[in-house]
């Protein structure tokens, strides 16, 4: 698994929205707002004091219930599917989103309106690549209550297909599928959100779809209605006089396609899949799916993706001119040898730094430390990449000759495989979150022989030095 060739993307300006919540009935302003590289999805509370961000990540969902709700520090979204699937659909990577309410604008109960509201943002694109799950096995998740099922095999892009039976004569079994996610906009993104007619009764009950009207969600008539319910019907949806068409529908929506229900489903799908984190290459097929298992599997999806990243050793050719020699690593770290444990730079940004340590019986440490068996320490390992991780936060000074790196906190340290004289190690950091203050949190990982062989979570901080 590796990062494929094309960039990642997001809009070329914001771009506001206004409309009404599908449960809370709350009246919200929505803003999509460029963000920049990795910055992914994530939902902005600006209505709240520190406007507080939530990331669009399947640990932060906490219930499915008509919808898909994030919780992150007790701040809510709710129902995120319908806007995420639009970001997902439009081949987008990053954005921020605003909001001075808890849930998105229901619009027609589709991703219509993002859609096109993100089209006249307009799209640009960004210089770092974007990062790709290609899947390369077969990955299932079947709920056991509701035989609803999730699998996802290899293919040559990210495609999805549904199919839907809720056991009512009113919608039969539907299917639907998207080939290829450049037709989302004219294949899916028009399909809106349905009830039938005894969950709609339920809702009510309960006080949700506080926003919906006949606008925005189609009814499904799955059993008799009676003249009372009819009426309490109108005058929840402010209608003077409701009926049943002959397809089954509750007043006089007009489908936009037969299996609208099915490319809903679709939609749904892709906006919860957009929780894993990453862009995914490989074909889903969803058998009666909905939020509860659609974010299940997400969950058991970003988990194989961080295990398989975790083990995953960075594509580097160690022959080519490294970013940084020995002599240009002692010009940026006071550290010098035998403690100087890092011989080369191979790759540096402003999020993430690769090194590496060619390991000879001639370490000063194997001289004591099982000289019968010599294994490299653990804790010199940790050591040489906190000094690889220096490097990359000393990058962000002009002069970083006149700073030193200390370590301020070490956790989840693991250590998988020894490491022997003739080890070649690679060292990969990446920022965890962005430096502030001369503080920077890393994840550290070390390999050699093709596996991850230690990790850790870093944090430094650079000081200057007095005098200077």
């Amino acid at each position: 698994m590796k990062a494929n060739s094309t960039k990642q993307k997001t809009i070329a300006k914001s771009v506001t929205l206004k409309g009404v919540g599908l449960h809370t009935g709350e009246d919200v302003t929505m803003t999509f707002v460029p963000a920049k590289e990795n910055h992914g999805f994530a939902f902005k509370r600006a209505d709240l004091e520190g406007e507080p961000v939530i990331e669009a990540n399947a640990s932060y969902v906490i219930n499915t219930q008509r919808g898909t709700n994030l919780e992150k520090n007790g701040v809510k979204i709710q129902t995120s599917e319908h806007v995420l699937a639009a970001l997902v659909g439009m081949d987008i990577d990053n954005v921020l989103i605003e909001l001075d309410a808890p849930e998105p604008p229901i619009m027609d109960g589709s991703s219509r309106f993002f859609v096109e509201a993100l089209e006249e943002a307009g799209i640009v694109e960004q210089e770092g690549d974007r990062d790709e799950y290609v899947v390369k096995d077969v990955i299932s998740y079947k709920d056991e209550a509701t035989n609803s099922e999730i699998t996802i095999i290899p293919a040559e892009e990210y495609q999805v297909t549904t199919m839907v039976d809720f056991g009512t004569k009113v919608l039969g079994t539907q299917n639907a599928t998207l080939e290829h996610m450049s037709d989302f906009k004219s294949e899916i993104a028009s399909a809106r959100t349905f009830s039938f007619l005894h969950e709609l009764e339920m809702l009510l009950e309960h006080g949700l779809i506080k926003g919906g009207d006949l606008n925005n969600a189609i009814v499904y008539v799955d059993k008799e209605i009676s003249e009372s319910t009819m009426k309490k019907l109108e005058k929840a949806f402010d209608k003077k006089k409701l009926s049943v068409k002959p397809n089954g529908i509750l007043d006089n929506l007009t489908l936009h396609q037969p299996n609208e229900a099915a490319r809903h489903k679709l939609l749904d799908v892709v906006g919860d899949l957009a929780l894993t984190g990453t862009r995914i290459r490989g074909k889903v097929i969803a058998n009666k799916p909905g939020h509860f298992v659609n974010t299940q599997f997400a969950k058991k999806l970003q988990k194989i993706i961080k295990q398989e990243r975790r083990n995953y050793v960075p594509d580097v050719d160690l022959h080519a001119p490294p970013v940084k020699d020995i002599n240009q690593i002692m010009e940026m770290l006071p550290h010098r040898p035998p403690f100087l444990l890092v011989d080369k730079i191979l790759e540096l940004s402003e999020e993430h730094v690769i090194g590496m340590k060619n390991v000879t019986m001639n370490e000063p440490f194997f001289v004591g430390h099982f000289p019968g068996a010599p294994v490299m320490p653990g804790v010199l390992q940790i050591e040489a990449m906190a000094q690889t991780g220096g490097i990359l936060v000393l990058s962000t000074v002009p002069d970083p000759e006149n700073y030193l790196t200390y370590l301020l906190k070490i956790d989840n340290v693991r250590y998988k495989h020894q490491v022997v004289p003739g080890d070649t190690l690679i060292f990969k950091l990446d920022l965890l979150s962005p430096i502030r203050r001369g503080i920077c949190q890393m994840q550290a990982r070390a390999y050699a022989n093709g596996k991850l062989v230690s990790e850790a979570e870093i944090m430094a901080q650079i000081t200057k030095v007095k005098g200077n």
